[in-house]
């Protein structure tokens, strides 16, 4: 058996880190609930979570079935099973994350309450580990068993037969990502319109303070953290991960740069080998996590994040050696170097650890500081102050992702920059892991506040909570990033597919494509803002009337009617997330079929331009209003000059649908239009590439189209 026959124990792999996400399920939910005002908040969030989620893939069901039909009968029966079992898979980790969160999340105040911070710590590590593993897991279990079925079993080692297993995957792909535009979207509205609600209308104008169970919509807010930022994270993280290895197996399958059917085979299996070097390192820092659990939680994760990346790095030398790649561009005659794979995957890795540390020092650094001091302006210093911060933020991940691009390149060629993306994502279940960490103590410090379990309880929380803060931010950056390089992977497959050489930018098809790919960010971006207006101002209205109509609620007599805030940002978020992705899906469908290739290259780029700069711009300004808000409350600032404080909650109250609707949507945004493009590239090949042609019945119906549409515009 050889290295690269190695690759079909991806599956087995998976199947065992989905395995140990549901023993840490259950060695979660060993830990006891607490008293029974704890227990009745938490089964409250548990069970407004399930019955959104309920509601939400419900409406997915739909759009996968309509989706799988159409792709049986473009392309083919495979590709179409390959996009269910995407989409199933995208769900499955959803539905696995917000299971741990909202079963974690009340442990781990009980245990900040009656054993202190170690405990809480690896209560809420194990939560966020049931996300990350089953992430990591699901992909590498998916990817794993189309190729067991497609290659190693039928020793498929031809290079038709590789572009074939390329083309099918290419549909798991799709199914990730248009399940996590919706999810995400839907996530995000849901959640920023129970959090604008409460902060505005609890803490600004009736007084409450964070977390306060007298607010209508505090229930609603923690609901809000599991489906947007632990369901909707997930499938975000998940289907860059999918779409990373998808890119790079496809490069592998298609580029010219291998001499020989042995090299071809190595280099469709290395991107699945690399997946499963960083599963593997990633349970190492698992375990890691776990051993040095006194330490501080900042400290603990970085510490953890550079050891995992650097065995991922030594597993990954040692198989790019043993491979023994020899690539040679067939077309320039150019060679590169045999450890130039390695380079690629290192570069993605650097890159990743990058943008971590320049996403801390603009969300937590002197920067976000320099909020705090504009609060004392007001809200409109403190507005002006953090889309500055935001803006500048931009610049440092561009050059690095740039500089990856750039090494991964010249040490691999276009192979190289699907082996960046890999590199950078390798450990993703780790990363998942720690940013899933956020949103369960985020919930733990609320839930203490709300049963009132005390000041040593609360002290522990938000401790944790505010590591959580750090690790959001982070992940939110490093998320951007990844969607990056992926969404570059997936273009430079497209390329190779179709067998685009170059893009003519004088040709006016490419330019009017550039214009409408960098039109389709912003205008999602704005359509995912007016939903989450829209949301907050029912939300606003309705937390009013509750305060203004039910008697004994600011006495706390009486509870408020937390159900009704839970229903109308269940309604909301389940409108707004249908728009985004029939966009997403739509767009580089109808330019692809109705005006060609080279007009889809433009929208391609245009959208990934505009899509990247504008998810590290909201991410990074929201992430520093949040924390800004944070250290004046940790400060007592808020309580000596309640006007700054107010300057910043409303700050915060802008900047938090920018980080958590329209920025993450903007990632997912122009994977999912660049993996579009790779899963009809074979309809829109016509003897370009080689590939298989599409079925003479489909061209007539597209070429049918172009007529009309020609005539409409003539």
């Amino acid at each position: 058996m050889t290295l690269t026959d190695l690759a079909w124990l991806a599956w087995p792999l998976g199947l065992l880190a989905l395995g140990s996400a549901f023993v840490l399920l259950v060695r979660v939910q060993r830990h006891p609930m607490g008293n029974e005002a704890l227990r009745e908040l938490a089964l409250q969030i548990q069970g407004g979570a399930i019955a959104f989620l309920r509601r939400q893939y419900g409406w997915l069901a739909a759009f996968v079935a309509v989706g799988a039909g159409a792709l049986w009968l473009a392309i083919n029966w495979q590709t179409a099973l390959a996009f269910v079992l995407g989409a199933f898979a995208s769900m499955l980790a959803g539905v696995l994350g917000i299971l741990a969160a909202t079963r974690a999340n009340v442990r781990a105040a009980e245990a900040a309450h009656s054993s202190g911070r170690e405990l809480a710590l690896r209560i809420a590590f194990d939560g966020g580990a049931v996300t990350g593993l089953a992430v990591g897991g699901l992909g590498l279990l998916g990817i794993g068993l189309f190729y067991f079925a497609l290659i190693y079993l039928q020793q498929a080692w031809l290079a038709e037969e590789y572009v074939r297993f390329a083309e099918i995957l290419s549909g798991f792909a799709l199914g990730a990502s248009g399940i996590a535009l919706f999810t995400r979207v839907g996530g995000g509205v849901f959640t920023k319109a129970a959090d604008v609600g409460a902060d505005l209308v609890g803490k600004v104008e009736a007084g409450m303070p964070e977390d306060d169970p007298r607010n209508p919509a505090a229930i609603a807010n923690h609901v809000g953290d599991a489906v947007g930022d632990t369901a909707g994270m997930g499938a975000d993280l998940f289907e860059s991960y999918v779409g990373s290895v998808v890119a790079a197996v496809v490069l592998g399958a298609t580029a010219p740069l291998f001499t020989s059917g042995d090299q071809r085979m190595a280099a469709v299996a290395l991107p699945i080998l690399a997946a499963m070097l960083g599963l593997l390192a990633s349970a190492v820092g698992l375990v890691l996590l776990r051993a040095l659990g006194r330490a501080r939680p900042v400290k603990t994760l970085r510490l953890v994040a550079l050891a995992t990346s650097g065995l991922f790095v030594v597993m990954a030398f040692a198989v790019v050696w043993a491979l023994g790649f020899d690539l040679e561009d067939a077309a320039t005659g150019r060679v590169f170097r045999p450890m130039g794979p390695f380079w690629a995957l290192l570069a993605g890795a650097v890159a990743a650890g990058g943008v971590g540390l320049a996403t801390e020092l603009y969300t937590t650094g002197r920067p976000a500081r320099r909020l705090v001091r504009a609060a004392e302006g007001g809200p409109a210093t403190s507005i002006i102050s953090g889309l500055a911060v935001g803006l500048e933020s931009t610049a440092v991940p561009v050059l690095l992702l740039g500089a990856a691009v750039w090494v991964s390149y010249f040490a691999a060629g276009l192979y190289g920059i699907g082996l960046a993306a890999v590199g950078m994502l390798s450990t993703v279940a780790l990363n998942m892991t720690v940013d899933a960490y956020g949103p369960i103590a985020d919930n733990a410090s609320g839930l203490a506040r709300m049963s009132h379990l005390g000041t040593q309880a609360r002290q522990v929380t938000d401790e944790l909570d505010a590591a959580g803060k750090t690790t959001a931010a982070i992940g939110k950056g490093l998320a951007a990033a990844s969607a990056t390089l992926t969404a570059l992977a997936l273009f430079s497959a497209f390329a190779a597919s179709v067998g685009l050489q170059a893009v003519d930018l004088a040709d006016p098809e490419v330019l009017v494509g550039l214009l409408l790919g960098g039109l389709v960010p912003v205008f999602v971006a704005s359509l995912a803002l007016t939903a989450v207006g829209r949301a907050a101002r029912r939300m606003v209205e309705e937390v009013r009337r509750q305060l203004r109509e039910i008697p004994g609620i600011m006495e706390g007599t009486t509870p408020p009617d937390s159900a009704r805030c839970v229903d109308i940002s269940t309604r909301a978020a389940l409108r707004a997330m249908v728009a985004p992705g029939v966009i997403g899906l739509v767009v580089p469908l109808l330019v692809g079929l109705l005006v060609g290739v080279d007009a889809l290259a433009g929208v391609l780029a245009g959208a990934t331009v505009t899509g990247v700069l504008l998810a590290l711009f909201m991410a990074n300004a929201g992430g520093a209003w949040d924390n800004a808000r944070k250290q004046l409350e940790l400060s007592g600032h808020a309580e000596r000059d309640p006007a700054v404080h107010v300057a910043s909650v409303v700050s915060d109250a802008v900047g938090d649908p920018l980080k958590d609707v329209a920025g993450p949507a903007m990632n997912i945004l122009v994977k999912l239009m660049a993996v579009v493009a790779l899963v009809i590239a074979p309809l829109l090949a016509g003897g370009r590439s080689g590939l298989e042609a599409p079925a003479d019945e489909f061209e007539t119906v597209v070429e049918l189209v172009r007529e009309v549409v020609a005539a409409l515009v003539g």
